[in-house]
């Protein structure tokens, strides 16, 4: 009694099984599923007494669909196998299997030759685990995604740049390859970007001389003799200035001593200050240069005129931005501030020559001026408002040099005498700060210019009272000139 029970037991579960494994085969689903949607289960057709059924299937790659026929079918035409296959299971089911991407037909054939089915299937790749994975990972977004053959397009609406490249680098691991993905998202936070870049720089210099030449003629036994010396500056060149702070002399006799004492002290001081602003899109690069370009020669032509090539220099900014998210900007920064300098210039002395009528032609010299930079450019990241120091440089440099006579300038005391003393010290402090900030724009009225409250004086102003301005007041006292509102003081 007992193994009866158990063979009832085992047909049931088998026949239950048998009806879970037979179930999603008779489920019937529209033949044109959407545009993520998977491919249907079930397609069944009705029977058409106009002629052979015409329908579209949309099939994804590496999946099969059921096709439910309404007659029984002897034959099966694929036009192109590598795309579609088709396994006849009964007369009147067919399963089809999506191969590779692309499109075809298939027609179904009952036995007496009519055409039954004239099925347009496209295969493409099931997109719906991917569009999926991107609302999971990027909530915020509204991305549609659509196949293409063998292509994905990404289209839709992002918070910012960030997300668009997370959304691209899904959809190209999905794929497989990045070419396969096209990128046609929209972002819809702000992406100007503007740039405001502080370079601030001192520098001191000191230099000290101090020099004594000696100009002697003595006679020692009856035996006369001179002495000279001129000591050099040898670090500067020259002596900062020409003038003897002191000439002495004795005579005694036949002997003559005279002496000529150089001291000199200088001191200077730089300061440079430039704040570049400029603005960009996202993604995008701009530069912007005030300052000019000098002249410097390169080459000749055939006919010995001298080509030049112009350098720019001046105060120049070149960034690139890249707004991540609302609280971080990539920033690829480029800025210098040069100006032009003596030291360093190549200069070429003028010569003189006899042309072949004998006259004489003097040819003028050249003086090709050097630049002085300050040249930084890296990568940073920072939010709105966030400032940055993104290069600084501080440097001292000491120089110091003895000349004299051999021996008498190493003399206590006295050797001062025979000795020169030439000193410099150089001293600069450089900051680079950068400042980048999400920008929106506004009515031209909310902005202000530097010409704004400028008002010319008059003639008569000009004439009596040196002025090149307007000079006013309060408000309840405006110039001339229609100045209207709070204003402050213009000062000569």
């Amino acid at each position: 009694m007992m193994a009866k029970n158990n063979a009832l037991i085992r047909k049931a579960a088998l026949a239950m099984g048998m009806c879970l494994l037979l179930a999603p085969l008779t489920m019937t689903a529209r033949a044109d599923g959407g545009p993520n949607s998977a491919a249907p289960v079930a397609v069944r057709i009705e029977e058409s007494t106009d002629g052979p059924v015409v329908e579209r299937l949309v099939l994804g790659l590496n999946k099969a669909t059921i096709i439910e026929l309404p007659a029984d079918a002897a034959d099966v035409l694929v036009s192109n196998p590598a795309i579609v296959d088709a396994i006849v299971r009964t007369p009147r089911r067919v399963y089809v299997l999506g191969m590779q991407v692309g499109q075809t037909n298939a027609f179904f054939f009952s036995e007496s030759g009519r055409q039954i089915l004239n099925l347009e299937i496209r295969v493409e790749r099931d997109l719906v685990d991917l569009h999926d994975a991107l609302t999971r990972h990027l909530p915020n977004a509204n991305i549609s995604v659509e196949a293409i053959n063998d292509n994905i397009v990404l289209s839709g609406t992002v918070a910012n740049a960030s997300e668009s490249d997370r959304a691209r680098d899904i959809a190209a691991r999905y794929v497989g390859r990045p070419e396969q993905v096209m990128n046609m998202l929209t972002i819809a936070g702000r992406e100007q970007v503007m740039l405001k870049v502080r370079v601030a720089e001192m520098q001191r210099t000191v230099a000290k001389q101090l020099g004594i030449d000696l100009n002697a003629l003595v006679s020692a036994g009856g035996v006369p003799m001179a002495l000279s010396t001129s000591n050099p500056f040898s670090l500067v060149g020259n002596a900062l200035s020409e003038d003897s702070f002191f000439n002495g002399g004795s005579i005694d006799g036949g002997n003559n001593i005279e002496g000529s004492l150089k001291a000199l002290e200088r001191a200077g001081v730089m300061r440079t200050l430039a704040e570049p602003n400029l603005t960009a899109i996202s993604g995008e690069s701009a530069n912007f240069l005030a300052g000019g370009e000098f002249p410097v020669p390169t080459s000749r032509d055939s006919d010995g005129n001298v080509q030049v090539t112009f350098k720019p220099f001046g105060v120049g900014l070149g960034f690139t931005p890249v707004v991540m998210s609302e609280g971080r900007i990539s920033l690829r920064i480029s800025t210098e501030v040069s100006e032009l300098s003596s030291e360093g210039a190549y200069v070429q002395e003028g010569a003189s020559y006899t042309d072949a009528d004998g006259n004489l032609v003097s040819v003028p010299g050249l003086t090709i001026p050097a630049l002085r930079v300050r040249r930084a450019e890296t990568t940073v990241e920072l939010p709105s408002g966030g400032s940055l120091v993104m290069a600084g440089l501080l440097q001292e440099s000491l120089r110091q040099n003895l000349d004299g006579f051999p021996g008498l300038k190493d003399t206590p005391v006295l050797g001062a005498l025979f000795r020169s003393r030439d000193y410099q010290n150089y001293e600069t402090e450089l900051v680079i700060i950068v400042t980048p900030y999400l920008v929106d724009p506004v009515h031209m009225s909310e902005l202000t210019l530097p010409t704004s409250g400028f008002v010319p004086a008059s003639d008569a102003e000009t004439i009596l009272m040196g002025r090149l301005n307007e000079v006013y007041g309060p408000k309840d006292r405006p110039a001339e000139g229609g100045i209207e509102g709070p204003v402050g003081y213009i000062m000569e």
